[in-house]
């Protein structure tokens, strides 16, 4: 197969100031949660994409000073020449496929509080540091001799990132997270000498460090600058006519332009809250301003879209980080003519999740995502089956439809029954919940694999009891059964059924997804999961025109989501929709008509008007099938029946990602010698000591 001529636009070449990257895909800076911790996995993930046809493949962010680090959150570092090694095998894995290899050097100024170097923070102005967790850390006024040393460092780093092989050298003023965005904005720049007041003034220090970058590399490097164009708060920080013309006035001086959003939630957000492009309006216009290229983001996942964003001469390059997470080799399917191939980003933000868990990076379509160095997973390639000895998967849900991919790819006879009438499971039921719809691709990508694997039977409205199973004569069988929630309030604060007395109504959040409503008008949705479900559960209600109060033993709505960066958006929208928050309470039991609550510090109990109660707490795996089977274990032999494997949801709920990447891995080890328990089941870097 072939590419559409439709598309030859995106794969023509890109000459950026001294180097040209090979086509328009552009991998920009990302986190990880791997950084300084695993540098050989995470070189790996980066390879992969430039395996994958992505043209440029950045780093994260990398701590280019001691004096400006931003632990807890894992990135890379380049402090001194002891880093090279590590960003250098980077670089290596990049080149290896023909792709240019772009470094993100950030000093992070009021955004890193320096809680592992314990170095006073400096910025613009006397200010708490602006970071995640609200540390109670100031920074302190950068006065002209900071403002050297800084630069001084900065061109050091440049110069390490130059001997460790990187062809991009970032500027970065972007975010809110890096000490040049502070001096750029008003929010964070009070300053009256020559670096603050006027606009010309706001930006002399990016341009000094900008010319201290391209002096320093010559014509060996490419050095972009990433701005933001709008911190979406008005004048009283940057905005997209200003920040216009501070790109105006420095139009021609870099060697490319990365527009972004202020700060990293905005330009990330989530499918739930904005559409596929939503950054749109603040990228149209950049190209007018200068004769570099220019590329931006907006979790594009059409490649029609991209084409036209060229076409319409909005962007030069496609950037692009959830996009290349869940599909690192979308640039090499569309190049080879297999479009309906690539695997789409759901917009999730589960991705985003490591960093801010300072855990190696998860991707709920891309179960190979960090795995790449870590346990040899390549998101393409799969080792060929061992035996023909055919599997039966119950459960076509996320982690039974890869599964069943996963091993039809190895070659192996695989029959997937689902007991409902359509595939999907859980991702079919909350993929029609308010703001979900994005997140069918992950059934809709996998259906269609499957349609493509001859080896592969489906087989729809088929429950299966244990003697169905005990007679077919299938050696392997996999339960991937799902969980319901639970109607009883076990969760996180209350590991004992709530009291629910005379008849009061209760349902749960599968009741909700299986149209049950609440009979009366006045709802409680009872949240002590917090994750997305019982903020959408509430949503869901509101729209449907209940009075609902939403309560929760967390200081917030959905707190977990602070994770995936949308905790803001879900209690905007739903104190937009009337809906009542309630926190810091527990449910001490449901009545009709009232629900008793308690302070969760003074203990003290109020009741609550509820005609009906919702209760997203935890959930039950369905092991029904899997309790039926292993009663009658000593009947397998003689059935042919020789192992039965609970997997995903159906061994212990977790988020979607959890379910695909169970599919994923047994599927992947299938045949292999068993794990012992005792050994890792992975690879990791071992810390090398020094001596004293």
């Amino acid at each position: 197969m072939s590419r559409d001529p439709a598309y030859d636009i995106l794969f023509e070449p890109v000459k950026i100031g001294p180097v040209t990257a090979r086509n328009r895909f552009y991998q920009v800076p990302h986190c990880n949660g791997m950084g300084y911790r695993d540098p050989s996995a995470l070189a790996g993930m980066r390879g992969v994409k430039a395996e994958g046809g992505w043209a440029v493949v950045c780093t994260e962010q990398v701590e280019l000073h001691y004096s400006s680090e931003i632990t807890p959150f894992i990135e890379l570092r380049l402090w001194d020449d002891r880093d090279i090694p590590a960003l250098a095998g980077m670089a290596d894995r990049i080149h290896e496929h023909g792709s240019l290899a772009g470094i993100e050097l950030a000093y992070n100024g009021m955004n890193g509080p320096n809680l592992y170097s314990r170095e006073v923070p400096m910025g613009p102005a006397p200010l708490p540091v602006a970071t995640f967790t609200y540390d109670p850390v100031q920074a302190r006024r950068m006065d002209k001799t900071d403002i050297a040393n800084v630069r001084r460092w900065h061109r050091d780093a440049v110069l390490r990132a130059r001997r460790a092989g990187f062809d991009l050298i970032y500027v970065y003023a972007a975010h809110a997270l890096g000490f040049l965005h502070h001096f750029l904005s008003r929010r964070y720049n009070d300053r009256t000498d020559e670096y603050g007041g006027s606009l010309e003034n706001r930006i002399r220090l990016l341009r000094e460090v900008v010319q201290d970058t391209k002096d320093a590399v010559g014509d060996t490097c490419a050095v972009p600058v990433r701005i933001s164009v709008d911190e979406l708060i008005g004048e009283g920080g940057l905005y997209k006519e200003e920040v216009e013309d501070m790109i105006g006035l420095m139009a021609d001086l870099p060697d490319l332009w990365d527009v972004t959003i202020a700060g990293w939630e905005n330009d990330s957000q989530t499918s739930r809250f904005a559409e596929e492009g939503f950054s749109e309006p603040f990228i149209n216009g950049i190209k007018r301003l200068t004769s570099k290229p220019v590329v931006g983001v907006g979790r594009y996942t059409s490649v029609d879209r991209m084409a036209s964003l060229v076409r319409k001469g909005v962007l030069d390059l496609i950037g692009a980080a959830r996009p290349s997470i869940a599909d690192p080799f979308l640039p090499k399917k569309l190049e080879e003519g297999r479009i309906e191939d690539i695997r789409e980003c759901i917009g999730c933000n589960i991705c985003v999740s490591g960093d801010f868990t300072q855990s190696p990076i998860r991707c709920t379509q891309n179960p190979t995502m960090g795995e790449e160095w870590r346990k040899g997973w390549h998101p393409e390639r799969i080792v060929a089956k061992t035996s023909d000895k055919p599997v039966l998967i119950v459960g076509a849900g996320p982690a039974g439809l890869e599964a069943a991919r996963a091993l039809g790819r190895r070659g192996y006879p695989v029959m997937l029954a689902e007991a409902r009438r359509e595939l999907g499971g859980r991702v079919a039921l909350e993929s029609r919940l308010p703001g979900l719809a994005a997140w069918i691709r992950v059934k809709d990508y996998r259906e269609q694999q499957l349609h493509q694997l001859p080896n592969v039977e489906l087989f729809l409205d088929s429950p299966l009891t244990a003697d169905d199973i005990m007679g077919f004569g299938i050696p392997r069988v996999v339960l991937a059964t799902g969980a319901t929630w639970r109607r009883d309030g076990v969760g996180h604060l209350h590991t004992r059924a709530i009291p629910i007395e005379g008849g009061a109504e209760v349902l749960s959040a599968s009741d909700i997804m299986a149209g049950r409503l609440p009979a009366g008008g006045r709802v409680l949705v009872w949240d002590d999961d917090h994750y997305y479900m019982g903020g959408v559960i509430a949503e869901l209600l509101a729209g449907k025109g209940y009075r609902v109060t939403y309560a929760t033993p967390a200081s917030e709505a959905s707190t977990w989501t602070r994770n995936t960066m949308e905790q803001f958006f879900i209690q905007k929208r739903m104190l937009e929709k009337g809906i009542a928050i309630r926190s810091f309470l527990a449910l001490n039991a449901v009545r009709p008509g009232e629900a008793a609550m308690a302070c969760m510090f003074t203990g003290r109990e109020e009741r609550l008007e509820a005609d009906a109660t919702v209760l997203v707490t935890s959930r039950l795996p369905n092991d029904e099938l899997l309790t039926a089977l292993n009663a009658r274990a000593a009947d397998w032999a003689d059935s042919g029946l020789e192992s039965v494997t609970a997997i995903g949801d159906a061994l212990a709920p977790a988020t979607i990602a959890h379910a695909t990447y169970a599919g994923h891995r047994f599927a992947r080890e299938l045949d292999e010698a068993p794990h012992d328990g005792d050994s890792l089941p992975f690879r990791r870097e071992v810390t090398e000591l020094l001596k004293a």
